[in-house]
């Protein structure tokens, strides 16, 4: 069956130009000049709107055991309220934990996915226990599944914490099979001595969560994983969720120099802020515990983190999407914030945030377009297959709507959550239809789409590396 989407504004990474786009069964057959495409295709008419490869989202757990909880997002939950805000495929991270088999931890995700997905979707591993057998497994895993990327943790120590030495294995282990280390860069035994020093003063609301998660712990971890790679002969190296000025400095530093460093941040550390969200009345900035955390509207860092992502110092908005329920879920931590589980939820809106960042002036429509779905291609071995509309390429395609408002609510969005951590948030522009290879899954508000209709995407190399 063919499409022809018609009388839109392409974008791409080159920015904005008018074309048809001409989609034969599950891929791009072809882009035309404006009036030039053959008769006979179903027509989507896309007048005043953006037509733009659907969206990646390079961060997302769902259904995560953490903190005694789980996230709760399932894969049927969460790539439907994915595809509803244009996202068209997620990389999601399966875990191996201490003493686990890293490639029963794989299937364990598998497991969790098969048949429940709306959308496209492939792994990252995090690597729980680094030592002989997840070094030979990272091989493994690299040449025959199509996962070409692993997740270390400088923080929680007892949980998924790597010390400096394994570490440097892991990462010499990447240099070798060309995949990329991804860091959650925070230095967990002083925060947690921080975390022990405040709940023996009595501090215990959200607000210390953010306040014994300095920035200075963020930043180091950052600086230290930077000269662990260049051990490691420059592994690629790949910053998750970074929140905070000092260490964007680290990252900016290292690309000076040419390093095999990128980072990514997440809408909530361009938007929200330590005082006005971890510091709400009561227990009310539990909604918005999340590691690393919201930092200071005091300080520049919202500010630095925009012009970071126009800079390319930040390659990629991902959402951590990880989220829990206020009932029965951030209520664990109610008289002791550090057993609220971590996470927030904005799968659902991360296109939309994005788009608002254009309209403020922050970004182009062509960086935007890059931010959340060419780059997190490019970086994590989709492209082009992903994030270009292009002939050939899957028809993973959003005609987005400057024209309207989108007003975000718990009562309106489709995440499994009981509140949202963006209420009452109104965007200029909207999602209109997104169609995901080829077929229209989400049209106007209307979900079309179902369950399992997701594949799993093998992945290759970055293609930013040389």
């Amino acid at each position: 069956m063919s499409t022809l989407i018609k009388g839109g504004t392409v974008v791409g990474p080159t920015g904005p130009y008018a074309a048809d786009v001409l989609v034969d069964g599950e891929t791009i057959a072809a882009l035309f000049a404006p009036g030039r495409a053959p008769d006979g295709p179903e027509v989507i008419d896309a007048t005043g709107k953006y037509v733009i490869p659907g969206a990646i989202d390079a961060h997302t757990h769902m259904q995560m055991p953490f903190g005694g909880t789980e996230a709760s997002d399932t894969f049927d939950t969460g790539t439907r309220a994915a595809a509803i805000g244009g996202t068209t495929t997620i990389i999601d991270f399966a875990i191996q934990r201490y003493g686990e088999v890293v490639q029963d931890g794989l299937a364990a995700w598998h497991q969790k996915t098969a048949g429940r997905c709306h959308i496209d979707y492939a792994f990252h591993m995090i690597v729980g226990g680094v030592d002989d057998d997840a070094l030979k497994a990272m091989d493994q895993l690299v040449n025959d599944e199509g996962i070409t990327s692993f997740k270390l943790f400088m923080a929680y120590p007892g949980v998924f914490y790597s010390d400096d030495g394994q570490i440097l294995r892991a990462m010499q282990k990447a240099r070798s099979n060309g995949a990329m280390i991804m860091m959650h860069a925070e230095n967990g035994p002083a925060i947690d001595v921080l975390v022990k020093q405040a709940l023996e003063r009595g501090e215990t609301d959200p607000i210390y969560h953010g306040i014994t998660r300095p920035q200075e712990l963020e930043a180091e971890a950052t600086s230290r994983a930077i000269w662990l790679a260049s051990v490691a002969a420059d592994c690629p190296l790949y910053i998750v969720h970074l929140s905070a000025s000092k260490a964007l400095e680290q990252v900016r530093a290292a690309r000076d120099l040419g390093r095999n460093v990128f980072a990514e941040t997440c809408p909530q550390y361009l938007y929200l802020t330590l005082e006005d969200q971890l510091g709400a009345p009561g227990f009310e900035g539990a909604k918005w515990v999340c590691s690393t955390p919201l930092r200071s509207g005091k300080e520049s860092h919202r500010a630095d983190l925009w012009q970071g992502l126009r800079t390319n110092d930040l390659s990629v908005v991902s959402t951590d999407h990880c989220p829990f329920c206020m009932k029965d879920q951030k209520e664990m931590g109610v008289g002791d914030f550090s057993k609220i589980p971590n996470g927030i939820g904005s799968v659902e809106h991360r296109v939309d945030l994005l788009y608002q960042g254009v309209v403020d002036g922050k970004l182009s429509l062509a960086r935007w377009v890059e931010t959340i779905a060419t780059t997190p291609a490019r970086m994590f071995g989709l492209y082009p297959r992903k994030g270009v509309i292009a002939p050939g390429s899957d028809a993973d395609i959003v005609i987005y709507d400057p024209a309207v408002r989108t007003r975000i609510s718990v009562e309106t969005h489709h995440m499994n959550m009981d509140y949202s951590a963006w209420e009452g948030w109104e965007i200029d522009g909207g999602v209109d239809t997104v169609l995901s290879r080829g077929e229209v899954i989400s049209r106007g508000g209307e979900y079309l789409g179902r369950a399992g209709r997701g594949n799993y995407v093998k992945r290759g190399l970055s293609d930013y590396l040389i």
